[in-house]
């Protein structure tokens, strides 16, 4: 299989599992009255990668996190000379997907988007959980999903069961995990949500600082009068005035 279909497989993959799994934990999980909640948002994770890797498992392997193809380059499952290549399609997709999540959560007035579905720790997690449990819960469940994939695709198991193999796995890490960190497990749906909501973040502060800029600036220029205390008079215009000849 060329590498441009294998990449592109990759890129596509990955902004299904960000655009599907984050979305329904923006978008689904805390609606009023009929919000899926953590199991919802762990099923939606989990048939994303399902979903997935029976379409595109047969074109590029089906990895869609950069921890994956890390590990199956470790288990000589994968040759390491593609491994920069995949992952950079990987964040490359998880950012795509991502953007696409960001323009629907804001397309109605007053959008709130809150942690949209980042990663953290402390006041970042969801059970505001320390450092040390967020640390242990990731690693301890990656390398779980890593070796249940190592193992569901060996020549030995059963071909057709790997990817419900897969998606169930992953299904249950985020059922266990939710709580502590959000669940990641993999470093490209993690940075895709973390960029997405860093640019809102940035841009509202812009836009608020704008805003006071404006009104102060509105504030000053207003003409002097009893109601309004804080004003100045209209500076002169720099430099010597001159008449023009053919005024007179």
């Amino acid at each position: 299989m060329p590498i441009a279909n294998r990449l592109y497989a990759e890129f596509l993959g990955t902004a299904w599992l960000v655009l599907g799994g984050c979305g329904s934990a923006v978008l689904a999980a805390g609606f009023p009255q009929f919000g899926i909640g953590f199991a919802g948002v762990a099923l939606a994770f989990g048939l994303t990668v399902l979903t997935m890797v029976y379409a595109l498992g047969p074109v590029s392997g089906g990895h869609f996190n950069p921890a994956v193809t890390v590990g199956l380059a470790f288990g000589r499952r994968f040759p390491w000379s593609d491994v920069v290549q995949y992952v950079i399609a990987q964040v490359l997709g998880g950012i795509a997907g991502a953007a696409i999540l960001y323009v629907v959560a804001t397309g109605k007035a007053g959008a709130d988007i809150g942690s949209f579905a980042t990663n953290g720790y402390g006041e970042h997690s969801p059970g505001k959980y320390g450092l040390l449990a967020a640390a242990v819960i990731e690693v301890v469940m990656t390398f779980g999903f890593v070796t249940v994939i190592v193992a569901a695709t060996d020549r030995r198991a059963h071909a057709a069961a790997a990817g419900l193999a897969i998606g169930l796995c992953l299904t249950l890490i985020h059922l266990v995990s939710i709580p502590v960190t959000n669940t990641s497990v993999n470093p490209a749906r993690s940075t895709a949500p973390a960029r997405e909501r860093s640019i809102h973040h940035n841009a509202a502060i812009t836009s608020a600082t704008n805003s006071q800029m404006n009104k102060r600036t509105s504030s000053v220029d207003q003409p002097c009068s009893g109601k309004n205390l804080i004003c100045r008079k209209p500076s002169p215009p720099a430099g010597p005035i001159f008449t023009s000849p053919l005024a007179t």
